[in-house]
This record gives structure tokens, sequence and C-alpha cells, in this order.
């Protein structure tokens, strides 16, 4: 929107040539989601508790986590709402890619609000069934895959996949490109949805990766260093890096009032909302498979519940960690829940370094 406005300004006065500058753009876009988030957030917050939105505990937690109890959820109407007013402000609204973007940001986010709705109004924690949930975060990845595919907003050769460490091997999918979208957009969601378990553990891991996809984004859509760096060139996929640096803003400031202890929590609303978002992004600038290497913290929280179930299915009855997700298994290993947090976000953080390395390392 502000693009629009300052076009008159910025092609008649040399210091708003600026604005055109998708680097510029995706740090105002930044700045302008955490400052929203800061402003708004107090008030978010207290109409949460006015409305007596508060999260229920599950009784198998860990038992310290009781006190937590009542705590305001659905703040992840803050992070996404923050995002949407950031990026309408600061992205070329005549990219497909934006409006995508959007669209699983909300389409998501509206699955888990729906979902914890459901919680709140049934005073358990219980919400949607697995199967419902599924039916519906399917049905929008079916949509952005139709999207994504009619616009053509993964650039040419759009089923092949862009393969970390290598040069030249980009395998071609297919016509199994759908489901690897449908995988690679429910896998993500639920994966940030598993992580969420601990103040501030999933939004600090959200603000590191999106920080990186700042970097992919960027890269993927300027074709002289995405050529320089053999990376799939995507056209337009560089305005992705003023989407993703109103992410990292929002997160940024919702970690403000979701650090330990926490005073609001995201519930699905945001964690759903999130983990779609970037598997969208992700999908669209053909870096699926560096989503899998920065968000590892992401994958293996999913992968320890998964190792768990099984487990206790196949060998009956037996565990493999004390509790699922991984950082409960911590927790009740005898870490406190900072040093928990804290430990993770440094593997976030190593993560991502090693995914942005890649580009290099070819």
């Amino acid at each position: 929107m502000l693009v629009w406005l300052l076009a008159f300004l910025r092609d008649h006065l040399p210091g708003f040539s600026v604005f055109k500058y998708v680097t510029f753009r995706a740090a105002m876009a930044a700045a302008t989601a955490m400052i929203l988030s800061l402003v708004v957030g107090p008030w978010v917050i207290e109409t949460l508790k006015r409305l007596k939105l508060g999260q229920h505990i599950r009784a198998e937690g860990p038992e310290h986590h009781q006190v937590k109890a009542g705590t305001p959820t659905m703040g992840g109407v803050l992070v996404l709402g923050t995002i949407l007013v950031s990026t309408l402000l600061w992205c070329e609204l005549r990219s497909g890619h934006i409006w995508v973007a959007l669209l699983s940001l909300l389409g998501f986010g509206m699955v888990g609000a729906f979902d914890d709705a459901q919680k709140l109004l049934k005073k358990q924690n219980l919400g949607l069934t697995s199967r419902q949930k599924m039916v519906l975060l399917t049905a929008i990845s079916l949509l952005v895959a139709f999207l994504v595919l009619h616009f053509g907003l993964r650039g040419a050769n759009t089923s092949q996949l862009s393969m970390p460490f290598f040069k030249r091997f980009q395998p071609d999918v297919g016509i199994f490109l759908v489901p690897w979208i449908w995988l690679v957009m429910v896998g993500t969601s639920n994966a940030v949805n598993l992580t969420d378990g601990l103040d501030g553990l999933a939004i600090g891991g959200t603000l590191v990766v999106a920080v990186t996809f700042v970097i992919l984004a960027y890269v993927a859509g300027h074709y002289k260093i995405s050529a320089y760096l053999m990376v799939p060139f995507v056209n337009g996929g560089s305005e992705l890096a003023v989407f993703m640096g109103a992410m990292a803003g929002a997160s940024l400031g919702f970690l403000w009032f979701n650090a330990h202890p926490a005073e609001v929590f995201m519930g699905d609303t945001g964690s759903l909302g999130l983990g779609g978002a970037l598997a969208t992004v992700a999908i669209m600038i053909k870096q699926e498979l560096l989503l899998v290497i920065a968000g590892g913290v992401f994958v293996w929280e999913a992968v320890s519940v998964i190792l768990q179930v099984s487990s206790f299915k196949l060998r009956g009855g037996k565990r493999i960690f004390r509790m699922a997700p991984f950082h409960h298994h911590l927790e009740l290993g005898g870490l406190q829940e900072t040093k928990v947090v804290i430990r993770l976000w440094i593997t976030a953080i190593v993560c991502c370094m090693l995914a942005l390395s890649s580009l290099k390392l070819r």
C-alpha cells in the first residue's frame, strides 16, 4: 500500500527512491510489525483476559506447567494481524506470491483459531479431531498448490526440487509435486504447533527461521545473485523477503510478551498460521529442503512425537523419551524451562547457519 502511495514521490524526489528496494522494505516491514506488536500487545492481552480465553493445561503434561493454567491464549491473532498489516503496507501488492503467502498464513491461522475456540468453549484441552483438522489443512494446501502451479509462482522447471549442497542435482518429482506441497505445508504447520509447548520456544524458533528466509527469498528473486550461487531463480520471489521481514518483526514483538513467564500464548492460531506461511514461502522459492535444515528444531520435535507414538504402539507401551515432544523430555531430565528454550534457540541458530552455508557449499 505504501509502495503505491509513495510511487509519485519515489519517481520525482531522490530521497524517496529507497522505497523501491526490497532490502529497505523488508527492514521497514520488520520494524513496523515489531512496533505494532509492542503497542497493540497489551490491549490484545487484556482483551483475551476479559473474554476469559485462558489456556487449559493437559493433566498428563509436566506437573509444574499447571501454574500456567489460565494464561491468555489465541495470542496468535496478534502475530498474524501485525504480519498482515505490515505486509499490506510494505509489499508490492501486485505480486501473486504475496497474496498466496497471506492466504496460507490466514487460512491455516483460521483453522488454528477454530481449534482454539473449540478447546476453550468445551472447557478442556480438546478441540478439532485430528481428522477434522487434517481435512481443513489439506483443503487449504491443495488451494495453495493450485494457485502456485496455475500462476507459475515457482518459476521455470516447476516440478524440480533444489537440493542443498549440490550444484546441478535437481530431481524432478513430476506428478508428485502436489502431494509434495501438501506434505511440506501440513508437516511444517504441525511441527511448529508441536514445538509450541514452552514459553518463547516456538516463536523464537520462528524468528530465526524467518530471518533466514528473508535472505533466501531475496537471493531466489535476484537474477545475478541466484545465478552466482546456483540457486533456482524465481521471478518476483524477492518480494517474499518483505513478507518474511514482517514475520520476523511480528515474532520478535510477540516474544516480548511470550518470554518466560509468558503473559500470553499464541495457541494453534499462531503456530499453524506461521507454519503454513513458512512452508508456502519455501515452496514458492523452491527451498523446501532447506526449510527442513533451517527448521531442524521443528523437525526434530515432530519426529520425537512420531517415534514416541510408534514405540508405544509397536513395543507394548515402551517409550523412547520421558515425554514427547522432545522439549518435555529435556525438562523431565532436570533442565529448567528457560535453559531448554535457550539451548533449543541456539540449536535453531546453528541449523539456520548450516542452511545458509549450503548456498556457497555447492
